[in-house]
């Protein structure tokens, strides 16, 4: 691998730069640009090179880092002055979000400036409320600069040296659209001649370089154990961050994390930057391990729970906190370029086409006819583009089509699944397939990981016990990724269908379902043992348990699994009318039932009530009057969880 000298030539951005030169160009209206990003997504390369074009076309150009605190000030009054009398057309200004105070003499001095006088500036953020005034409406461009794509990032690992395919697809999945990141990997390869993605992401060194760079000056007076949570889990909300951080106010902790430039929306959650998500975890376990893990078992408990109440979606986040990579190749979050899809006119032909003329095997009949007959069972996986890259076939008992029985996989999985598992909690995967995947190439297949979500998700099944699944004989990652998902080979079941074999696989696990086995997944690879599955263990009836006992804290309320909403008002008075609406609809009218209602009602919801009051109000002994209060408290709880939606 070659070293590289001097700078690298600039590449990609192509429709950013054509739409600034368009501005520089054009002497209408927008004086001002504003270009804004996260740390390390090449805003400042942007403007060099918007420099270097504007200086090839005779313009005067002078370019002030804000960063230099002492000399920007009297560099930014300097080139103004120079815009005024038109010794200088283009003013750039760097890392703006350090120099906001410095916004009215900005304003007011392009207000004066000639016509035909530009300023750029690029900050971490988008501009304050007052570029937005109605005196620059029109006369100011905002543009956002985003993630470079998949060739942009390649062409930008060459120009650093990275020209090997095999090397550069590696490190192009890893950096996820990260200038900074790819600079980094591929001069770490350079001049090492090894690439070691794994070494990439648990170097401390390297962590707080990218944290440096990334985040910079965001994170020195910030709450460490905020961001800390943010970079343990996939996106946190208000009720995650105050349920694993105790007397945290979740709703204040959101929202401050919002205002960090490195944080983006993931949905109504919050997530942070990729990059300085996976530095920050590095560095935290590498400086408190302890910290890290207890934070992690933390975020898995709440997100267990909320799973287990009906947030199902959240398995996803709960799989993330496991490290171990026989998992996470098949399990981990698919990126957000992946995603799962019906079937569309054209798929037939997509998918025969990149099967390698599959329509002459005696098996694709039966594919087919699920593609025909049954679309609503397939799943397409789409890339960026909207182009077919993996599908997959799923039923359950309760959902298969009349014809089931005919199918030469699924019928026979059906009657053994239907001796194993009377109750039809099983979810059953016939064809899929990752159709890019080059075998061994990547650490995670994003293709699997979306169609096993989109199955357990789309199954409608709260608890999916069983699963039956299969795989090409040769594939050692899917054969390796399901063992260590608890499925044992059941050579008995193997079927051959038309000259293929079908290797068939089944998991029971157990009564928790997946979720709880994934719960469990996490605290082994903590290396600790997973909570007992005993009933009264159960997440929802501990939730349950919670929001009885601070039924007056809207603190805890806040933070119960049980509550909904986006603020901490919101969800406090939703777990309120949850246990009300339950003692409501839990007891009937007999004597025995008033007492068990009275009960809960004294000793827990009524604000003068309580144990002591309860007991003599209801002139019960201490042992009679716990003995009524557990049976009414489990009778409230069978009511909520039993009405429970998903």
């Amino acid at each position: 691998m070659p070293e590289r000298s001097g700078e690298s030539p600039f590449v990609g951005r192509a429709g950013e730069l054509e739409q600034l030169e368009g501005v520089l160009g054009d002497d209408g209206a927008v004086p001002v640009v504003f270009l804004h990003g996260p740390g390390g997504i090449g805003k400042s390369a942007l403007l060099r090179e918007l420099g270097r074009r504007a200086e090839a076309r005779g313009l005067a150009v002078r370019a002030v880092d804000a960063r230099d605190t002492a000399a920007a000030p009297g560099a930014l009054t300097a080139a103004l002055a120079a815009l005024a009398d038109g010794s200088c057309s283009l003013l750039l200004l760097d890392t703006y979000e350090q120099a906001t105070a410095l916004g009215a003499e900005l304003r007011e001095g392009m207000a004066a400036a000639p016509r035909g006088a530009r300023l750029v500036l690029a900050g971490r953020k988008p501009p304050e409320a007052a570029w937005l005034g109605e005196e620059w409406r029109g006369r100011m461009l905002v543009r956002a600069v985003g993630r470079l794509g998949g060739e942009e990032a390649r062409a930008l690992l060459a120009a650093h040296g990275v020209v090997e395919e095999v090397a550069a697809k590696p490190i192009v999945n890893w950096a996820a659209g990260s200038p900074l990141a790819l600079s980094v990997a591929a001069d770490t390869l350079v001049a090492g001649n090894e690439l070691d993605l794994e070494r990439l992401d648990a170097d401390d060194l390297l962590a707080g370089t990218l944290v440096s760079h990334l985040a910079r000056d965001e994170l020195d007076d910030a709450d460490r154990d905020i961001v800390a949570v943010a970079a343990i889990a996939r996106a946190v909300d208000a009720q995650l961050l105050a349920a694993v951080l105790p007397g945290v106010d979740g709703d204040h902790a959101e929202a401050w994390l919002r205002t960090l430039s490195f944080a983006e929306t993931l949905g109504t959650r919050v997530t942070l930057h990729e990059r300085v998500r996976r530095a920050v975890r590095t560095a935290l376990a590498t400086e408190d391990p302890e910290h890290e893990r207890s934070l992690r078992r933390r975020a898995a408990d709440h997100l267990y729970a909320r799973a287990e109440l009906g947030e199902l979606r959240l398995l996803t986040d709960l799989a993330e906190l496991i490290d171990e990579p026989r998992i996470r190749w098949g399990l981990a979050p698919p990126p957000v370029g992946v995603r799962a899809d019906r079937f569309r006119p054209g798929d037939r032909e997509r998918l025969a086409e990149l099967l390698g003329g599959a329509e002459a095997e005696g098996w694709w009949p039966g594919a087919v006819r699920w593609l025909e007959e049954a679309p609503e069972h397939v799943i397409a996986i789409r890339d960026e583009a909207g182009l077919l890259v993996g599908w997959r076939v799923w039923v359950t008992p309760a959902t298969a089509p009349a014809w089931v029985e005919e199918d030469a996989i699924i019928g026979p999985w059906l009657a053994d699944a239907r001796v194993r598992a009377p109750d039809g909690d099983v979810l059953l995967l016939r064809d899929g397939k990752d159709l890019i995947r080059e075998r061994g190439a990547e650490p995670t297949s994003p293709i699997v990981s979306a169609a096993n979500y989109a199955s357990v998700l789309g199954s409608g099944l709260r608890g999916v016990r069983y699963m039956y699944a299969t795989t090409d004989p040769a594939d050692d990652q899917i054969h390796e990724f399901l063992l260590a998902m608890g499925y044992e080979r059941r050579p008995e079941l193997d079927i051959d269908d038309h000259g293929r074999t079908v290797p068939s696989y089944v998991v029971d696990w157990g009564p928790g379902g997946v979720v709880r086995f994934v719960r469990d997944l996490v605290y082994w690879d903590l290396g600790m043992k997973p909570p007992s599955v005993s009933p009264a263990a159960d997440p929802g009836a501990a939730a349950f348990r919670d929001a009885l006992r601070g039924f007056h804290d809207p603190i805890a309320l806040a933070a119960n699994p049980l509550g909904r909403g986006r603020g901490a008002d919101q969800r406090a008075a939703s777990v309120r009318q949850t246990l009300l609406a339950a003692v409501d609809g839990a007891f009937g009218d007999s004597p025995d039932e008033r007492l068990q209602r009275s009960a809960i009602e004294r000793g827990y919801l009524d604000p003068d009530g309580g144990h002591v009051v309860a007991m003599q109000e209801l002139s019960f002994s201490r042992t009679t009057y716990f003995r009524r209060l557990a049976a009414a408290s489990e009778r409230v709880s069978d009511f909520v969880l039993s009405h429970r939606t998903g």
